[in-house]
């Protein structure tokens, strides 16, 4: 895949589902549950700045040839999902100043997320990150104020969904999580670093509640007390049913402790311009494909795509790929004839999902970057 210019003039774009696009519209029918996935948790105001050539030194001024801002945190995942199609439901506070107004209507007007089970806070000021990308990488810095709790009845927390998305937290136990479960709900969870060092499985007390765990390699293997991300996924679905393991530059590996089914798909090569999101990106294609009822692989490998045109774009929620994005490039990919047939063949499956593509690749997209201009 070909980089691609930047102007910095960008417009709003919703990036809800294209029409007519339905991932599961085979499996809908009557007595369908309230939205296909819920997921809560906190949402950040991410301002980014783009264009700087290496890391901030200390007691130095650096300026950066672009900036922005984009919903974060939790928002990342939901705009992900809704960008794939599924009817998305988030639960979280928003603080009532400018923030917290901007990153409700960019979720719930752009984006088309239920916010129903959400709240406005009032005097509560709205987390924010400050996120600079340079080569490939970002360093972030986060201040915010944990929510005070509820004034009054809301709305029933979790809905009846297909599935759930959880972030499990060593040592604490989130109730919501079980009872998302009991009510049907397919849980996938991913993990944070452990910053007690214990690393220690039972901590997880959630993890019994999930179909799909996925850590990247190095938290899987800590887990596991493994020396290698494969043999660290088969020792998790010793306690829970599918472990999917990112191997970042190499791609990802899963295993189906039910089937026996093992799957391992190498990562697309790509100019990374800012990572942020991209873990969040990927759960969505996974959690797409597995609602949909697609075979292991092809789950793995279309969340590998999706984080692979996420990464080619700056910032958080506004760099996940909707259909459209999707169906460009493979158009594109099918047409190139410097592309290896071999590794086309993986993702063969697409050709029977995806709508004759409305525009070419590359596609214009709108980063939250103004002012950055970017040489081909």
């Amino acid at each position: 895949m070909t980089p691609r210019d930047r102007t910095g003039e960008t417009t709003a774009r919703s990036g809800a589902a294209e029409p007519g696009i339905d991932p599961l519209g085979g499996l809908r029918g009557r007595g369908d549950p309230d939205c296909d996935v819920y997921l809560t948790g906190t949402v950040f105001l991410d301002i980014i700045f783009t264009g700087l050539d290496s890391a901030p030194v200390r007691g130095t001024e650096s300026w950066a040839r672009g900036m922005g801002s984009s919903p974060g945190g939790v928002a990342n995942m939901a705009t992900a999902l809704a960008r794939l199609g599924l009817r998305t439901s988030l639960s979280a506070a928003f603080g009532d100043d400018h923030y917290g107004e901007y990153c409700k209507d960019a979720l719930e007007q752009g984006e088309g997320i239920d916010l129903s089970r959400s709240r406005t806070v009032p005097g509560w000021h709205s987390p924010v990150t400050v996120s600079m990308a340079y080569e490939g990488e970002r360093t972030m810095v986060s201040h915010g104020h944990e929510a005070p709790p509820p004034d009054g009845a809301l709305p029933e927390c979790p809905p009846r969904a297909r599935a759930a998305v959880a972030s499990l937290v060593p040592g604490r136990r989130q109730d919501w999580i079980a009872r998302a479960a009991g009510g049907g709900a397919r849980v996938f969870a991913d993990v944070g670093w452990d910053d007690t060092g214990s690393w220690d499985l039972r901590r997880l007390a959630d993890l019994e509640h999930c179909e799909a765990f996925l850590p990247n390699a190095a938290e899987a293997m800590r887990y596991t007390g493994t020396e290698c991300p494969r043999a660290a996924a088969r020792a998790l679905t010793e306690h829970v049913p599918v472990a999917v393991v990112t191997l970042g530059a190499d791609g990802a590996y899963a295993v189906d402790g039910g089937t026996g089914e093992t799957a391992e798909v190498p990562a697309i090569a790509v100019e990374a311009l800012d990572p942020t999101g991209a873990g969040d990106v990927f759960m969505a294609g996974f959690i797409t494909g597995s609602l949909a009822g697609w075979p292991l692989a092809d789950r793995l490998a279309f969340a590998g795509l999706t984080a692979a045109l996420s990464v080619q774009e700056f910032g958080g929620s506004l760099s996940a790929p909707g259909w459209a994005e999707v169906a460009a490039w493979w158009s594109y990919v099918r047409d190139d004839a410097g592309q290896d047939p071999g590794g086309l063949r993986r993702y063969d499956f697409l050709s029977s999902l995806l709508p004759a593509p409305a525009r070419p690749w590359p596609l214009r997209r709108a980063v939250p970057t103004i002012g950055f201009r970017r040489s081909t």
